[in-house]
């Protein structure tokens, strides 16, 4: 309970925000904790705090999660576009980071920083999909080759 508080605590002064699990005509069993976002990248690079267990290759990929959450917000509401913002976790650890649900549809978005594409990538996209078929997927990652790959 004292940790819900803090993060009441750091909602109420705009220095983050929580993010919801998409549970809609859910499928599958999902987790039911909300994921927390620092409202700025440079403020999560900043205080996030290092220890032995963590490695380097771990800092970039949150960091661009948190840039991509960013964006979406901002031209979310500045194009008034009216969508809300979620993510989807399985109970066995199936992930997509961002769920744009809205009257202009379904968007699932998965974030990566690695610079190339591969099979695993898709590891929650894919039973997002199956369960929600009229669901437009992507994957965005560090490279710069556009791909389609449809399922």
């Amino acid at each position: 309970m004292v940790v819900m508080n803090y993060f009441d605590i750091l909602e109420d002064l705009l220095v983050g925000v929580r993010l919801p699990v998409f549970t809609k005509k859910a499928k599958r069993r999902l987790v039911a904790h909300n994921k927390f976002y620092y409202f700025d990248v440079g403020v999560y690079r900043a205080l996030r705090p290092m220890g032995p267990l963590d490695t380097t290759e771990s800092i970039p990929g949150a960091a661009l999660e948190t840039l991509i959450f960013q964006e979406l917000r901002a031209v979310n509401d500045a194009l008034d576009l009216g969508y809300e913002i979620f993510y989807w976790r399985t109970a066995n650890d199936a992930e997509v980071d961002f769920i744009l649900y809205g009257d202009r549809g379904l968007i699932a978005i998965e974030v990566k920083s690695s610079m190339r594409v591969n099979s695993d990538m898709f590891r929650g996209l894919k039973p997002f999909k199956k369960d929600y078929s009229m669901a437009k997927c992507y994957l965005v990652y560090g490279g710069d080759q556009r791909e389609y790959r449809g399922t």
